[in-house]
């Protein structure tokens, strides 16, 4: 069973989740290329990766395709993965050849940063694992674009992945 609790902020989006899994099973989801394309997307969309290097300094180049909007690039570093404790990578807006693009030339709001961090911790109690997720970008900037329910409904799979 999968709790959900969501904490404001005028600097950053910040959400904890619950799993019902151990913390090292969450973990290997983010972290393993086979699960991660399984939910890492909102619903109704997929993920491809055209490079994925999950440790400290690997990048990755990424395709979220939404059916309503069509295709999302975004490219990366990982600047920390601690197992099972912690994973921290960067967000940036691209093209299908890992080009950082302006957001605002993508379609995004003007207000969007050219490069977010996101940062993960994982934490577990009685078999039960927590995550807190922070994003470099104001939850209400989040919200409005739609990046915000997207990272909910990406938990949501992510919970339904490995229960």
């Amino acid at each position: 069973m999968e709790e959900r609790n969501k904490a404001a902020s005028d600097h950053e989006v910040y959400l904890t989740y619950t799993f019902s899994t151990p913390r090292e099973m969450v973990f290997k989801a983010w972290t393993d290329p086979k699960q991660l394309v399984k939910w890492y997307a909102p619903h109704n969309c997929t993920i491809v990766y055209k490079k994925l290097d999950i440790r400290k300094r690997g990048e990755y180049l990424s395709c979220i395709n939404n059916p309503q909007y069509g295709d999302c690039w975004c490219k990366g570093v990982y600047k920390e993965v601690i197992f099972p404790e912690r994973i921290e990578f960067t967000m940036v807006v691209s093209d299908k050849d890992g080009n950082t693009v302006d957001p605002v030339k993508a379609g995004m709001d003007p207000d969007w940063p050219m490069e977010t961090l996101v940062s993960i911790t994982f934490s577990e109690e009685n078999g039960k694992t927590t995550i807190k997720l922070r994003q470099t970008v104001s939850q209400k900037l989040a919200t409005k674009t739609g990046a915000y329910p997207s990272w909910i409904q990406m938990l949501e799979r992510l919970a339904e992945e490995i229960k």
